[in-house]
């Protein structure tokens, strides 16, 4: 079997340093590690619908790195990636800034059980894996709320949705950074009232080589009633014609 730390894509490495960001020596092998325990547990239960290990270097561990800048900036210590899946960006994030703790939440207990193993192969110290509904554990009791400097997300939902379920981990003045894509404006438009709700605002949109990256502060305490019971975030989005708000 091929590799992937044998297909890394022309252009990879220049698109790394384009973010400023350096490698340490043994980044790239466990990235390309990573890659590999992806696409092989792929074949097993579906975690991504990409199989080309030279095109995962760049739609998925060079979509991860574009948040460095970004949480770096922030200076933050504790990540939240909510709704990790296969660990994206949560562990290519992990890998290169040891530094900085992860919590991957994870309600499918497949995809909890692969992050688990990822971490311990890849010898990842800083990071933890939660199987739960993000809607438990960020409520008042649920031992979640209110720890994150800065919470991530990629390919989790609509904005209007993402929101309910990320904003009330981050801490007040905490920030989510959402990976989106090219109809991001349009969602923004969508999210006004779920952000006013939330007490949270768009403070940016940062267009990237692989997608666009939305800041979004959270600029005062989430209202106790938030998230509302699992499912009801995606069933009736905040300001959603069928949402009750």
């Amino acid at each position: 079997m091929i590799r992937a730390i044998d297909q890394i894509p022309e252009g990879f490495y220049d698109s790394v340093q384009a973010l400023q960001v350096e490698f340490e020596e043994s980044d790239v092998q466990r990235l390309g590690a990573f890659i590999d325990l992806l696409l092989e547990t792929n074949r097993m239960f579906n975690l991504t619908a990409v199989k080309d290990p030279s095109e995962a270097w760049t739609r998925h561990i060079l979509d991860s790195l574009s948040l460095i800048p970004c949480i770096s900036q922030e200076g933050a210590l504790h990540v939240v990636d909510v709704g990790s899946g296969g660990g994206l960006p949560g562990i290519p994030l992990a890998i290169t800034m040891p530094e900085t703790t992860f919590t991957l939440v994870e309600s499918t207990k497949k995809k909890a059980l692969f992050l688990s193993d990822v971490t311990e192969q890849l010898g990842l110290d800083n990071v933890t894996v939660v199987a739960e509904r993000a809607e438990n554990l960020a409520t008042p009791d649920g031992g979640f709320r209110d720890i994150a400097d800065a919470v991530i997300a990629r390919a989790v939902g609509p904005l209007n949705v993402l929101l309910e379920l990320t904003v009330p981990f981050a801490k007040v003045g905490g920030v989510v950074f959402a990976i989106k894509g090219e109809r991001a404006p349009e969602e923004i438009e969508h999210a006004r009232k779920a952000l006013h709700f939330l007490h949270a605002k768009v403070e940016s949109s940062i267009r990237t080589t692989t997608g666009t990256i939305l800041m979004i502060r959270k600029i005062e305490s989430t209202p106790r009633k938030y998230p509302r019971l699992a499912g009801e975030p995606k069933r009736a989005p905040l300001g959603s014609k069928v949402s009750k708000e």
